[in-house]
């Protein structure tokens, strides 16, 4: 069939609804989906959209055409899929979402058993095949059944068990779901806690009458952060579309870094199991390495993606894992990514410290000065080998390394240039040890992108 090949994305699916991705072309995704993983039982969910009923309903459809049996989990969180598919001992799972797009934007993020992601080296490119030369294996002779399922009990027992709800302080919290799925999860989660929140956007809405559910946009944070400055509150916590991701603001309404966030659960992991192994993404703050460091912890530099995020996570038995774009991920979620998990450990870190965010952040803030990622477009993916050679051409006296773009390392300044999967963009990310240091370095990486 005809198919906009785009929306197959390294990670996901995704695409503008219904001009490049629509019932149709989902029915035959679930189809191949099901067929690619040689499938018995599934389960499937959705997030909030207006679109993303009739998307599920025509997986849920394809999925069983191919005699799968189907679990419909409903409406729900990204990572609440994954704890379905665990714990129900599914052979995968699929995901109506377009995490933090914009509402005309639709996708689906697949799984297989074990929460183990499919990718663009690792199934998505089959099922895209199969879709597009109509190649995926005929029908089962017996369609397979739907039945509705919850799991939404159980899944938020198991993320209060990562923390000790008795040692929270009664923090002054201001929440944002930015109208999706954060606002099933996140009430039944602070009911249980002492936390005086403030709730913003907690009507799921897939029409986003407030702000679009991407906190990694300023315009999408200024609710959050006047009510934070407003109500004097100790910590914002923002989640995006389908809360696999949540973001931070200290009590002064500034936004915190992903890195930074990363250094801090590891540290809360590392206080609790001293020598542990944490992996991070190689873009982020050597704050991450020198906390693990302090509690003589492993900490793992790794190439950016979830899928090879998890893949490492279980090759060296780590606890932990971050990615500097809030993506958080637990060894014992099964290490998968969750977007509650975090909010709860950093309110029991700062209980358990005495400080507010903020306070915990100086000493970072005093040391580790981060140009935040800084993207350049080129006129076409053809240039990027050219520019990535004469950037390592440049810093030959440095520490470099080619695990993805390149990075370059020296004692008082470190940075990493990659490029996008989908777009001609290079992405600098660059760190120095003083604000005046890290200006210098970051325009004079970037002369040599713009060259």
């Amino acid at each position: 069939m005809q198919i906009e090949p785009g929306i197959f994305k390294a990670y996901d699916v995704r695409g503008l609804y219904p001009k490049e991705i629509d019932e149709q072309v989902v029915r035959q995704i679930g189809r191949a989906f099901v067929s690619y993983l040689g499938a018995r039982r599934i389960g499937v969910s959705r997030d909030m959209r207006l679109s993303s009923p009739g998307l599920a309903a025509a997986f849920i459809a394809g999925a069983r055409e191919q005699g799968a049996d189907v679990l419909d989990y409903g409406m729900m969180a990204t990572d609440m899929l994954y704890y379905a598919v665990v714990t129900d001992g599914l052979d995968g799972g699929a995901q109506i979402t377009a995490s933090h797009n914009p509402g005309a934007y639709n996708g689906i993020k697949m799984v297989r058993a074990g929460a183990l992601p499919l990718s663009g080296d690792a199934g998505i490119g089959d099922i895209r095949d199969m879709v597009a030369g109509d190649s995926t294996p005929a029908p089962a002779a017996t369609p397979g059944t739907v039945t509705t399922r919850s799991v939404v009990d159980g899944y938020v027992d198991m993320v209060m068990g990562f923390i000790d709800p008795s040692v929270i302080a009664p923090f002054r919290v201001v929440l944002d779901a930015g109208s999706g799925m954060a606002g099933l999860v996140a009430p039944k989660l602070f009911e249980r806690l002492p936390c005086q929140t403030t709730r913003l956007c907690f009507d799921i809405d897939g029409r986003f009458p407030n702000h679009e559910a991407n906190p990694l946009l300023e315009e999408n944070r200024r609710d959050i952060t006047e009510a934070v400055i407003q109500t004097g509150a100790d910590i914002g916590i923002a989640w995006d579309g389908d809360a696999d991701r949540c973001f931070f603001i200290d009590g002064s309404g500034e936004f915190i870094s992903g890195d930074f966030i990363t250094a801090l659960l590891a540290e809360a992991f590392l206080l609790r199991q001293p020598g542990a192994t944490v992996v991070y993404d190689l873009r982020a703050s050597h704050a991450v390495r020198d906390v693990a460091a302090r509690y003589d912890g492993r900490a793992l530099m790794n190439r950016v993606g979830h899928a090879f995020i998890k893949h490492r996570m279980r090759e060296e038995d780590a606890v932990f894992g971050g990615e500097v774009t809030g993506h958080y991920y637990f060894k014992d979620f099964f290490y998968a990514d969750n977007g509650f998990i975090p909010a709860l450990l950093i309110l029991e870190l700062m209980s358990k410290k005495g400080l507010t965010l903020r306070q915990l952040l100086e000493p970072f803030r005093e040391r580790y000065f981060i140009s935040g990622e800084i993207n350049t477009t080129l006129a076409s993916m053809a240039e990027v080998p050219a520019r990535l050679a004469a950037i390592e051409a440049r810093y030959q006296d440095a520490t470099v390394t080619r695990l993805d773009g390149v990075s370059v390392d020296y004692p008082d300044w470190h940075f990493n240039v990659r490029a996008s999967n989908t777009e001609p963009l290079l992405r600098l990310n660059l760190e120095a040890a003083t604000p005046a240091l890290m200006a210098q370095r970051r325009d004079e990486v970037l002369g040599l992108i713009r060259a």
